[in-house]
Parts: structure tokens; sequence; C-alpha cells
């Protein structure tokens, strides 16, 4: 089982940055892509960023791309998550997620493992 803590989240002013870290314990080894997902009040859970751990492949969802970094430290099994150029529609508990290799990397389903997730709000 794959343990999932996520760290960094807060307020922000649109236009300011935050750093989300996801820290990943247990059995690790059949992790291969690690994700992001936000979900804002009354709206479905949605895909941020994936990365694979062994190719260090990423992945962004178009309305974060340009804007969000994701990046891996494999030392420490460790997930990041740079946003830039925050916006107010960025506001949303934002989970990690752990998965193994799938043919796609949107879906919910398709992780199996998941933190409890931080809250960030970016105040306009």
């Amino acid at each position: 089982q794959v343990r999932l803590v996520e760290s960094g989240g807060g307020l922000v002013q649109t236009g300011g940055s935050l750093r989300l870290s996801c820290a990943a314990s247990g059995r690790t080894v059949g992790v291969y892509k690690m994700g992001w997902f936000r979900q804002a009040p009354g709206k479905e859970r949605e895909f941020v960023a994936c990365i694979f751990w062994s190719e260090s492949s990423t992945y962004y969802a178009h309305a974060v791309k340009g804007r969000f970094t994701i990046s891996g430290d494999n030392a420490k099994n460790t997930v990041y998550l740079q946003m830039n150029s925050l916006k107010a529609e960025d506001s949303a508990v934002y989970y990690c997620a752990a998965g193994p290799k799938t043919v796609s990397v949107t879906p919910i389903d398709f992780y199996d493992a998941w933190g409890q997730g931080t809250q960030v709000t970016v105040s306009s």
C-alpha cells in the first residue's frame, strides 16, 4: 500500500506562485506514474499534471500548461507541483495520486493511491 502526503497549499494573490509537495511511502515499487488532480467546490475532480518516474516524461492539462511544472525526486520519493501565474480559477483542493503504467494519464480510475488533499486559494 502506498501512502501519499501533500503539503504546500495556502492562500496566494492572483499572479503569485506556490509549490506543492507530495511524499510517497510504503510499497512504492509498483508506482509508475505520479499525478496531481484538483477539485473545486461543486465540480468534478480534474487532471492537472502527471510524471512518469522512470522516464521523467510529463503531461499537463491544457488549463495549466506553461504555468505549472511537475517534477520528481526519486531519491526522496517526492513529487512537486510548481504553480506560477496563479489565477482565481486555480483555487481548489489539490490531490496527489499514484498509479501503475496505463494507456492514459488523465482518468481518475487509473490511479490507485490518493493523498488527503491540500487547499489552494487564489485571491483576486
